[in-house]
This record gives C-alpha cells, sequence and structure tokens, in this order.
C-alpha cells in the first residue's frame, strides 16, 4: 500500500487516516493558457514538422548526492530511448552534465555549457539548495527547468516566469508523512540532526509542525553546515535531551553521523531517514548491523519490475556500466523528459515557453485530455489532433499552476541488519 498526502489538509491527523486513500494536493488547478510559436497552426496541422528537443542535464555524478545520479540519469536515458524509438514527430538529444552539489559547485561549470550548447530544457537539478543557485540563470536564459528530486517548498511561489517545474512532491508531503509516521510509532519527544540548507531546513519545518501537531514535542534540533565533517557537537547536544526518536535530514553526512549515534548507545530503531539518505549500503559503507530496525521515507511509488528491467538495461547502454540496485526519483526523471516532449509536440514547438504553456495540460492539470501512460500513445493523439492526459511511473503528476505535482506517493522503508533497506508500505 502506498501513502498519498495532501498538502492543505489537517497537519494532526494520524498516518493511519493518511493510509485511508487517496488525497489530491490542491483545491484545483488553473488552467494556463498555451503559447504557441508564430507561423504554427494546431498541433494536428499539415503544418507541424519533426521537431529536435534538446535536453541537458544537471544531475548529481559527484557530490553528498551521487548516489541518486545512476536511476536519475537511467530515467532521462529510457525516455529518451524510448521517444525517439517512437519515431512519432519529435527527437530529443541528450547532453549530460554534473550539478555536484554546493560544495564542490560542478553546477559553475555545468550550466553554462548547457546553456551555450542551446538547451531547451534542463532535467536537474536533484538538490534543491543548487537550483536554488542556478535557477534564475537558467530562466533568464529562457530555459525550462524540470526537476525530478526537488522538494523545498520554496519553488512553488518562486519567480519563474513559469519555466520551473517537477515532478516530485513537495517536503510539504514528505513532512507530513514523516512527522506523523514517528509519531505512529509511539514517540512523544523528537531529536533531529539537519542539513542547513534549502532542502534540510524545510523539512524539518513541516515534520516539526506536524508532529507537534500530534502532540509530540521536538526537544532539539541540530544545524550542520554542508561540508562539515564533525558532528559530535549535534550528536551530544541532541542524545543529552533523551529523546524518544531522532530524525536525521542528511545527505552522505549519515556515513558519519549514523555510526556515531550507535556507538553513542542509541537504539538504532528509532532513528528515521529521508530521501536525501535513504539508500541501500554496501557492506564498506557503514559497520554492519548500524541501521537494524530504522526506517525511513522517500517520495516514489512501488516500480514495476518490467521498468526496473528497462532502467537497468538504459543505464548500461548509455553509460557501458551498471546502474545500481537503488531506483530513486528514476521514474520522476523519466516522466520529466516525457512530459516535456508531450508538451513540446501539444505546442508543436521547442520553445521554452511555448513547452511551459503545455506542460500543465500534457499532465492532465487543465485541459480535460485522454488518459495515457506512453509516450507513444501520448504523442498519437497529439498528431491526429487530440489532447493527452501523461500518468506516468511515478504517478498521475497533474500539474497545478506553479508547475507542482498535486498528487505524490511517500515510501515507508525499513533497514535490516545488512543496512539495506525494504518498502514496507
Amino acid at each position: 500500500m502506498s501513502v498519498f498526502a495532501k498538502a492543505s489538509a489537517s497537519r494532526s491527523r494520524s498516518l493511519k487516516s493518511i493510509l485511508s486513500g487517496i488525497a489530491i494536493v490542491g483545491a484545483g488547478a488553473l488552467v494556463l493558457s498555451a503559447c504557441s510559436t508564430p507561423g504554427t497552426e494546431t498541433p494536428g496541422g499539415d503544418d507541424r514538422e519533426d521537431l529536435v528537443l534538446k535536453i541537458g542535464t544537471l544531475l548529481p555524478q559527484t557530490g553528498a548526492l551521487a548516489f541518486l545520479g545512476p536511476p536519475e540519469e537511467a530515467g532521462v536515458a529510457l525516455a529518451v530511448k524510448e521517444i525517439n524509438e517512437a519515431g512519432l514527430g519529435i527527437t530529443v538529444e541528450v547532453t549530460y552534465g554534473d550539478s555536484g552539489d554546493p560544495d564542490n559547485k560542478a553546477y559553475a561549470t555545468t550550466v553554462p555549457n548547457l546553456l551555450a550548447e542551446g538547451v531547451d530544457a534542463i532535467v536537474g537539478a536533484a538538490s534543491s539548495g543548487v537550483t536554488k543557485l542556478v535557477i534564475d540563470q537558467i530562466v533568464g536564459a529562457n530555459t525550462i527547468v524540470f526537476s525530478p528530486a526537488n522538494t523545498s517548498p520554496d519553488f512553488t511561489t518562486w519567480n519563474d516566469n513559469n519555466l520551473y517545474w517537477r515532478t516530485a512532491p513537495s517536503d510539504l508531503l514528505q513532512g507530513e508523512v514523516l512527522g506523523n509516521l514517528i509519531a505512529d510509532d509511539g514517540a512523544t519527544t523528537l531529536g533531529m540532526i539537519v542539513l542547513n540548507d534549502a532542502y534540510g531546513t524545510g523539512l524539518e519545518k513541516v515534520t516539526r509542525e506536524v508532529f507537534e501537531s500530534t502532540g509530540g514535542q521536538v526537544v532539539a534540533s541540530e544545524f550542520f553546515n554542508a561540508g562539515d565533517t564533525n558532528f559530535s557537537a549535534q550528536i551530544s547536544s541532541v542524545t543529552a535531551q533523551n529523546p524518544d526518536a531522532i530524525a536525521l535530514i542528511t545527505f552522505d553526512e549519515i556515513y558519519m553521523i549514523a555510526p556515531a549515534l550507535k556507538d553513542a548507545g542509541f537504539d538504532m530503531s528509532k532513528i528515521y531517514l529521508v530521501d536525501g539518505n535513504l539508500k541501500q549500503f554496501a557492506p564498506e559503507d557503514l559497520p554492519a548491523d548500524t541501521l537494524t530496525g530504522a526506517k525511513g521515507t522517500t517520495p516514489g511509488p512501488v516500480l514495476a519490475d518490467d521498468f526496473q528491467q528497462r532502467l537497468l538495461a538504459a543505464h548500461q547502454e548509455a553509460f557501458g556500466k551498471a546502474m545500481g540496485d537503488d531506483f530513486s526519483y528514476a521514474a520522476e526523471s523519466y516522466d520529466a523528459v516525457i512530459l516535456l516532449a508531450l508538451a513540446a509536440l501539444a505546442a508543436n514547438s521547442t520553445d521554452a515557453q511555448a513547452i511551459a504553456g503545455k506542460l500543465q495540460e500534457v499532465s492532465g492539470g487543465s485541459g480535460n485530455g485522454e488518459k495515457v501512460t506512453d509516450f507513444a500513445s501520448g504523442a498519437q493523439i497529439i498528431l491526429d489532433g487530440g489532447v493527452v492526459d501523461y500518468d506516468g511511473y511515478s504517478g498521475p503528476i497533474t500539474f497545478d499552476s506553479a508547475g507542482d505535482p498535486t498528487e505524490a506517493t511517500i515510501g515507508i522503508f525499513q533497514y535490516g541488519t545488512d543496512n539495506r533497506h525494504s518498502r514496507i508500505n
């Protein structure tokens, strides 16, 4: 069973009520007027020419989120492969680039290079902190920013000229599920160790509000900065309050924080992770039995076996190496590219504003289109003059007028003795 959350709902309801059904975020989507390029007629008109959509990626090949890079790039590679093999009015050209993180600043080289190549859209970044550093530069160049993994609530109201979109849900959703999960597991006091950036502070705020709305108390919330390597002060401060549970809102700082908490004698079954650090740890990553019983949350539904196999094959073909067994945000990355291609077809243009003017429509957020679950079916409907509503592997998506998905699934995972997690909800 998947967890669906509603951003506008009361923060005090229990996780059990979230599990009871599907809730849609927001009270309704505003219809965006579609942009069109001069001289074009309807999408099914006789003047249609084959389009070439140029996409760049700004995904983490290095840095604190490097473990998310392979599945995200696999999602892009698979979507590009399937769009091009369909041969239905559009070809996608992709240039892969490294976002790095705010510490190593790989994005500072990648973004200018992609813009110089004239890409129509950039898929990325994964990190909300990185996106905040480059979004104005990218949209200022009339280029779409389409993130498969940004979760900061700040982007909902960002002045982006309608050029920022994401398939990942806001942390208003993950924080609600996490806060209720901790409370429903019986904790009444909570400590948190948090990365001091857009991602960390946003998720900490929502988790705190939801947990305290259940009657719980956050007894300590300690922050650290990107690049820090010593967390003894934060660990000492939090454990001194003897909380029932500790939430770790980090990236790869988990490698140092988790063993230190275990060494300090904290019950690791009372540890809660989030999408920034929830991964399948290899034996060399952490001492055995470090995370036994720990739980965590991350956006995304259960992926079909066939889709997983296609992702693995696409990554091997595109990059000449195995992807690994972490599929986080692969579906969101795949859907981002499919949506961009469908929107370009619907607009009969690769102009960024024209594509943006159709993204809400092809997601089902406006337009009352025909349901499709693959690119080829959607492309054919558009070429025949119809309107589509794409439901993807990451979910129904259904963009609102701010470019946020209005429906999302948050998975709950638990670790075994081998520091590897399995989905429990």
